[in-house]
């Protein structure tokens, strides 16, 4: 039996009465209660793969997984990449910790957020970028649509892929949260985009997002398509998710879209892109969220085609759909060194603070703001 938050509900939920989902579906179980579960991604924001920082930001990270440096390692860690708004390449490190003390141990003295906290911003020739995810567990809600495979935070030890009805109608993804029985998870401010631009390039800056932010990673795999089902998803599923992304990104002041990366799995070892992706995005509220997910014509043909194979193929499907959302507390804060000004959240970011290194474990707020 796993555990996780339980509260004596006070919000209605969203389900329909008498509702059977029309495709099973699997949820994240904890085997033991936990104070507070970790995603953090480190990144490198460089000209492209073959950019001299690479090497020396791979050295860092592998170093962070072997030896006496690896004693806080994430749980479970993965390599992903992308090419962002300006064109720049990302290479980002992503890791997982259901110890919180671990991380901030890790932070403190791991060579990968050692070398970020160290970063002098107005000499390096890239720029690098840290948005740490951390919430109790009431604040999480995931999905998988076939439990065999461990993605993303269920590649932790400890946790397991349990079979679920909270699926299959608008507001499912709200009513998984177990925060949302007590609390409607509401903005304290309107959606709006800043003034201006922020001045990013040659200074380290620390972003805030505004209360219950929703942050959603949803992936996509299909490494052992083949056939059919590989054509499928190349030729019609992926251009219906483009289509979707493309609209978040280009009506984001409408959506509620602070950020959106579409990032692409690597191996490990040699780099080599892997058949699967992953959406990172963050919305002003999960309302936001909800609203595109419920009246836009790109979300339906994602979601009635997704529907469709799974019914069509049942156990047999070899294209794997997930999702992991996360809805932060007001203390939420990412840090920028030497990015260009459309970078992750600052665009919308409901304060931005010019920071100095402080030593390895962190950052501390200079004088002036930006």
């Amino acid at each position: 039996m796993s555990w996780t938050p339980d509260y004596p509900r006070t919000v209605p939920e969203r389900r329909p009465p008498g509702h059977r989902p029309r495709a099973p579906r699997w949820t994240l179980g904890f085997d033991a209660p936990l104070s507070l579960v970790t995603s953090d991604y480190l990144a490198l924001q460089c000209a492209g793969p073959d950019d001299p920082a690479v090497g020396p930001f791979l050295e860092r990270v592998r170093a962070c997984h072997t030896g006496r440096d690896g004693a806080d390692a994430p749980e479970a860690w993965e390599l992903l990449s992308f090419t962002d708004e300006a064109g720049r390449h990302n290479l980002v490190h992503l890791g997982y910790w259901r110890d919180a003390t671990a991380h901030a141990r890790w932070l403190a003295t791991a060579p990968l957020p050692r070398w970020f906290a160290e970063l002098d911003a107005a000499a390096v020739p890239f720029g690098a970028w840290h948005e740490v995810v951390q919430v109790p567990l009431d604040r999480v809600e995931t999905i998988y649509s076939d439990p065999r495979r461990a993605f993303g935070l269920a590649a932790c030890p400890g946790t397991r892929r349990e079979s679920m009805t909270v699926n299959g109608y608008f507001g499912a993804a709200r009513d998984r949260l177990p925060l949302s029985a007590i609390d409607p998870l509401e903005a304290a401010v309107p959606h709006r985009r800043r003034a201006r631009p922020a001045a990013s390039e040659g200074r380290r800056l620390r972003a805030e997002c505004g209360h219950n932010t929703a942050v959603i990673r949803s992936g996509q795999y299909w490494q052992q398509a083949e056939g059919e089902q590989l054509a499928d998803y190349t030729e019609a599923l992926e251009p219906k998710l483009m289509a979707g992304m493309a609209h978040l990104r280009e009506a984001a002041d409408a959506e509620g879209t602070l950020s959106l990366r579409v990032m692409t799995s690597l191996d490990r070892e040699t780099l080599r892109p892997l058949r699967e992706t992953s959406v990172l995005g963050h919305f002003h509220t999960l309302a936001a969220l909800e609203g595109w997910a419920a009246g836009h014509a790109t979300h339906a043909a994602i979601y009635e085609h997704a529907i469709a194979k799974n019914r069509q193929y049942g156990e047999a499907r070899t294209v794997v759909t997930w999702h992991e959302v996360f809805v932060l507390p007001r203390t939420a804060a990412f840090a920028y060194v030497n990015c260009h000004p459309a970078t992750g959240i600052l665009p919308y970011a409901t304060s931005v603070l010019a920071v100095e290194p402080d030593g390895p474990a962190g950052d501390s707020p200079a004088a002036y703001g930006g």
